[in-house]
C-alpha cells in the first residue's frame, strides 16, 4: 500500500506536503480502531479521509455510514443517530434503528461535528467510552461496536471556551488529529486539479477540454480560493459548459471569479523563470510598486510624445494604446498640480509648453477616446463585444469606460 496507489484509488490529486502527510497518517491509523478527528476548511475534501481509513481497516466489509450533523434538525438528531421506540414522540409510529445500530461492526463518519447539540454530545461520549447508547424513549442499554471518525471546519477550541462543545468529547475524538490544508497552501496542485476537472467535464458533457493561457494559469494559481477544491471544481464546470472558445485567457477567467479577486490576487507576476510561490506579501508588494513606477515612467514618455506632436493625434491607435492612455490620463491629472503647479511653464526637450496647453491636451485625448468609443458603439448598434474588438480592448475595459464617461 503505497501513497500513489492510494491517490489513484480514491481520485486524489496533488503532491503537496500537507496533503501527503494527511494521507500517510490516515493509512497508518486505518488498521486500528482509534478515533480520528479531521479538521480543515470547507471544501478541502475532508470526506475522502474517512473512506480511505474504512477501506484499509479490518471493518471494510461492514457498514460505512456518513452523517452530516449540520443537515439534521436538532429535534430529530438523537433519533437519527441512536434510533427510537414506537410512540416515543409525536410521529414515531414504529420502532426505528439509528445509525449507530446500523453501523455495528463498521464505521460511522460524523461530518460537521461542531453542529451537534450538547445533549447529543453527551450521548456520543458514552458510545465512545463504553460502546453503549439508549434509543430515544427507551431505558434499555444497547451495545454497539462502531469506529467513529469525525470532521469539522469549526475551531472546536473556541467552541469549548464558549461552552458550545464538550472538552472531554473533544479530547476523546482527537486521539489522532488529521489536518487537511486549504488550497491556497497547495499552489502547485491547483492547476493539476483544474486539468483533472476540465477533463472530467469534457467527458461528461461530450465537448473539447478547456485549457488556460499562461496568464490565466498564473491568475488561477495565485487566486485565494476561499471555497477551496469545491469552488475550483464549480468554476471549472461553469467555464466548461458556457464558453465556446476552449482556450481561456485571463480576462475571461476573471469574469468567473468573485469581484473581490483583485484583493486576493495582488499581482499577476510574469513567468520570468523565478519561483514566486515562496515570496512573502511584503516582497510581492515591493515588486508591484516597482513595476508600477516603471509603467508610469513609460506612460509619461508616451504623453510627452503626444504633446510634442502639437495635438495632432492619430485616432488609429495601435492595439494597446487606448489602455495605456486611459491609465496615463488619470496619473497625469492626479500628479499635475503637485509636480508642476509652482512652475510657470513645462519644458520637454527645450520646448516650452504653458500649463493650460498641457491640460487642454490631456482633456482632448479624453474627448477623442470618448468619441472613438461612441462611434464604435454606434457602428455596431450598441454591441459591446464587437465594439471592443474594433477598438482593440477587452469587453470588460470597454464596459468600465462606458460607465466612466456616462455613455449609453
Amino acid at each position: 500500500m503505497d501513497l500513489q496507489s492510494v491517490k489513484q484509488r480514491f481520485g486524489i490529486i496533488g503532491n503537496s506536503i500537507g496533503l501527503n502527510r494527511a494521507l500517510e497518517v490516515g493509512m497508518q491509523v486505518a488498521p486500528t480502531d482509534i478515533s480520528v478527528l479531521i479538521t480543515g476548511e470547507s471544501g478541502t475534501g475532508k470526506e475522502t479521509i474517512p473512506q480511505l481509513i474504512h477501506q484499509y481497516s479490518k471493518r471494510k466489509h461492514a457498514e460505512y455510514i456518513a452523517v452530516n450533523c449540520g443537515a439534521i434538525p436538532e429535534g430529530t438528531i438523537d433519533s437519527e443517530l441512536f434510533g427510537h421506540e414506537k410512540g416515543s414522540f409525536t410521529g414515531a409510529h414504529e420502532k426505528r434503528k439509528g445509525y449507530f445500530e446500523q453501523a455495528d461492526g463498521g464505521t460511522i463518519f460524523l461530518d460537521e461535528l461542531g453542529e451537534l447539540p450538547l445533549s447529543t454530545q453527551a450521548r456520543l461520549l458514552r458510545v465512545l467510552e463504553a460502546g453503549e447508547f439508549f434509543k430515544v424513549g427507551s431505558s434499555k442499554v444497547q451495545k454497539t461496536d462502531v469506529r467513529v471518525i469525525a470532521a469539522t471546519n469549526a475551531k472546536l477550541e473556541e467552541a469549548i471556551q464558549k461552552g458550545k462543545f464538550r472538552e472531554d468529547l473533544y479530547y476523546r475524538l482527537s486521539t489522532v488529529p488529521i489536518k487537511l490544508p486549504p488550497l491556497r497552501e497547495r499552489r502547485d496542485d491547483i492547476h493539476l486539479l483544474f486539468r483533472k476537472f476540465a477533463s472530467d467535464f469534457a467527458e461528461k458533457y461530450r465537448m473539447p477540454t478547456i485549457s488556460l493561457t499562461p496568464e490565466a494559469k498564473e491568475m488561477l494559481v495565485h487566486y485565494d480560493w476561499k471555497g477551496n477544491i469545491r469552488q475550483l471544481k464549480n468554476i471549472t464546470e461553469q467555464i466548461s459548459v458556457i464558453e465556446n472558445k476552449r482556450e481561456i485567457n485571463a480576462d475571461k477567467l476573471a469574469t468567473y471569479l468573485p469581484a473581490v479577486y483583485q484583493n486576493n490576487l495582488p499581482v499577476l507576476l510574469p513567468n520570468d523563470g523565478e519561483s514566486h510561490s515562496g515570496m512573502s506579501e511584503r516582497d510581492i508588494l515591493h515588486k508591484v510598486l516597482f513595476d508600477m513606477k516603471k509603467d508610469i515612467t513609460e506612460l509619461k514618455k508616451i504623453i510627452v510624445d503626444l504633446v510634442q506632436s502639437n495635438g495632432d493625434v492619430n485616432t488609429d491607435f495601435p492595439e494597446n494604446d487606448i489602455e495605456i492612455i486611459n491609465k496615463m490620463n488619470k496619473d497625469v491629472k492626479e500628479n499635475y498640480n503637485s509636480n508642476y503647479s509652482s512652475k510657470p511653464s513645462i519644458s520637454y526637450q527645450s520646448q516650452q509648453m504653458h500649463e493650460h496647453e498641457e491640460v487642454e491636451e490631456i482633456l482632448s485625448l479624453e474627448e477623442k477616446e470618448k468619441e472613438m468609443i461612441t462611434k464604435a458603439l454606434d457602428k455596431h448598434r450598441g454591441k459591446r463585444k464587437y465594439a471592443a474588438n474594433e477598438l482593440g480592448i477587452s469587453e470588460r475595459t470597454l464596459y468600465r469606460k462606458i460607465k466612466e464617461y456616462g455613455l449609453k
